[in-house]
């Protein structure tokens, strides 16, 4: 069977991809600077520019497809309307028409963002979506583009993302909690912390369930689903869960003082939504696997962490 493509092999969730996917088949990584984290060489392929896509897809032939790139910078996402769109909206449907001429799974992650965060129980897959950011916009553009272009194709809605490398709030948080006594987080905005190395393990898994499915069930293993960790919190109760554990872990001298603010007091330019909590059920009961609490997940990184 044809290797894995990935995109996007530099990011928090594509390292840990990296990793996951090498034991199904080979891994041909993608980069915009066509270099790995490690400076290692692999393709470039830049999403923004059309057909940088439909080329890679061209040159490995793939038999899946894994799109772990992204536009990802909210705010910067209401000044970048266009941009945003082409990357992650536009560029799926690129890479869903390559994928259906090659006969390739696409799998591809999408965001709670897409929903408008005005719930108070947790969004299940068919819910009504209603994004209130260029950003989440952007995203469902994305879904619909890949839905509509015909290919098998996986997108896994995920949330609150981070890891032991990159920029992400675990990483901020340390940072600040090592330079100031006394910080601020927002209280009033609820998701479920959802680490890397989950949304790999768990996506490697999907991957290798559709490769041995016979083709006419492949069908039932396509669409949508929701890829958290269970349980939630919001950004103050994560961040006073990241200082306890981290100074268990001997990575923080001190715990500071953690006042809890209103989304008010801390404007941005993107608004973002108030509940973000997904609903799990359907990919664990679907693909037979445990998404674990997000307590568990930041222990697993914060280990990873103190090891370096």
């Amino acid at each position: 069977m044809a290797g894995i493509l990935l995109l996007g092999g530099n990011g928090q969730v594509g390292f840990e991809l990296l990793r996951h996917l090498a034991p199904l088949a080979p891994v041909h990584a993608a980069t915009r600077s066509g270099r790995l984290p490690a400076g290692a060489p692999c393709l470039s392929v830049d999403l923004a520019q059309p057909g940088s896509a439909a080329d890679a897809i061209a040159q490995v032939q793939p038999s899946v497809i894994v799109n772990a790139a992204a536009y990802t910078a909210v705010d910067r996402a209401e000044d970048e309307i266009e941009l945003a769109q082409r990357i992650n909206g536009q560029a799926l449907a690129e890479i869903g028409a390559g994928a259906r001429e090659h006969s390739a799974l696409v799998v591809h992650y999408s965001t709670d963002y897409v929903f408008p965060g005005d719930a108070d129980t947790p969004y299940g897959e068919h819910d009504a979506t209603g994004p209130v950011s260029s950003y989440g916009a952007s995203k469902l553009a994305g879904e619909q583009a890949l839905a509509a272009s015909g290919a098998e194709h996986m997108i896994f809605r995920t949330a609150w993302v981070y890891a032991a490398r990159g920029h992400n709030f675990l990483r901020t948080m340390l940072r600040l909690a090592a330079e100031r006594e006394q910080l601020s987080v927002v209280d009033d905005q609820l998701g479920s912390p959802t680490p890397a190395w989950l949304i790999a393990a768990a996506s490697a898994q999907a991957i290798a369930r559709w490769r041995h499915a016979e083709p006419g069930a492949r069908a039932g293993l396509q669409g949508i689903w929701h890829l958290t960790s269970s349980g939630h919190t919001s950004w103050h109760g994560f961040a006073r869960a990241i200082f306890e554990r981290a100074a268990d872990t001997g990575l923080l001298a001190r715990i500071p003082q953690l006042a809890a603010i209103g989304s008010d007091q801390f404007p941005t330019r993107a608004k973002r939504p108030a509940w973000s909590v997904l609903d799990n059920q359907r990919f664990c009961r679907h693909f037979g696997l445990h998404l674990p609490p997000w307590q568990e997940g930041l222990d697993q990184v914060l280990m990873e962490l103190a090891e370096c």
